[in-house]
């Protein structure tokens, strides 16, 4: 029963989900409006036949906004955890198999100490150190949101590489590995074809719960004016200017950006428990034995 019930979940999750990214693929198509088209006449108008979402204090419709700020969010978010996989699993995997080595050591006390700071502090501190402009390095340029997602996704490097120790570091100790050693074959192939694999179940659930942690943020940091910068929709900022409106009756402004907000988290969230129920066999034993 508890199975079923997590196997639901995980659907429904997988159903927003997918229906967030195919409203963000499209945008261009299925937007009534251009986001950034001001129109002083239609300042502040009621949710309508017209404006489904209504309109801001410019005159921009928001379902327009909501619609484009969602490529935003999830693009910020999804690239984040993809660099935080690449070097998280990359430093668990190698700390885990040479467990008892300086390397084990250092690399692990080392992102214990960043771990040590929620990630969301860190995020506002760094962004607000390297600031909003765009960063030049050669010939190209680095706009905010690139910032964010590398920011993020450095951040996001102790907790992916914890989860990936911990699997890897009861992994070496099995049979397959001293048979495998026996055999002849060498530490990165045993970590890469053998160890790897083993390791990859709760670094996805793992990282779908990220992903709903990485839209809180972004949305988060936008918010108060250090992530994605006006006039480009997004949910953060969207809410920020929301705020100036709160007492005066125009409701819309903040419910549906933050509706975005509640149902992308909800869906990433429902995603991961039904993907842990799923991966995961210890939960799994745990469920039948309920």
């Amino acid at each position: 029963m508890i199975r079923a019930c997590g196997g639901i979940a995980g659907f429904l999750g997988a159903l927003i989900i997918l229906s967030l990214l195919i409203m963000a693929v499209l945008a261009p198509w299925i937007a009534p409006f251009d986001p950034l088209r001001v129109s002083i006449p239609d300042q502040l108008l009621e949710p309508d036949a017209r404006f489904l979402f209504g309109t801001d204090q410019s005159g921009r419709d928001v379902l327009s906004r909501v619609i484009w700020a969602s490529r935003s969010s999830l693009s910020v978010a999804g690239f984040a955890v993809m660099i935080g996989l690449c070097l998280g699993v990359s430093l668990g995997l190698a700390a885990g198999f040479h467990r008892g080595t300086w390397f084990e050591q250092a690399t692990m006390r080392l992102l214990d100490a960043v771990a040590a700071i929620p990630v969301l502090i860190w995020a506002i501190a760094l962004v607000g150190i390297f600031g909003i402009r765009e960063a030049r390095i050669g010939p190209f340029m680095i706009g905010n949101e690139v910032k964010l997602m590398l920011l993020l996704g450095l951040l996001y490097v102790p907790t992916l590489a914890r989860v990936t120790y911990t699997t890897a570091l009861s992994e070496s100790q099995a049979n397959y590995v001293a048979a495998r050693r026996l055999q002849g074959v060498g530490s990165v192939r045993i970590m890469l074809s053998d160890v790897l694999p083993n390791c990859l179940s709760p670094v996805i659930v793992q990282a779908t719960l990220m992903l709903a942690l990485g839209i809180i943020i972004e949305a988060s940091v936008s918010f108060v004016g250090l992530g994605v910068q006006p006039p480009t929709a997004s949910w953060g900022n969207m809410l920020a200017d929301a705020r100036n409106f709160l007492l005066s009756g125009e409701w819309w402004l903040s419910v549906f950006p933050g509706a975005a907000i509640s149902l992308t988290v909800i869906g990433f969230n429902l995603l991961g428990d039904g993907l842990r129920d799923r991966l995961d066999p210890r939960h799994n034993i745990t469920a039948v034995t309920a």
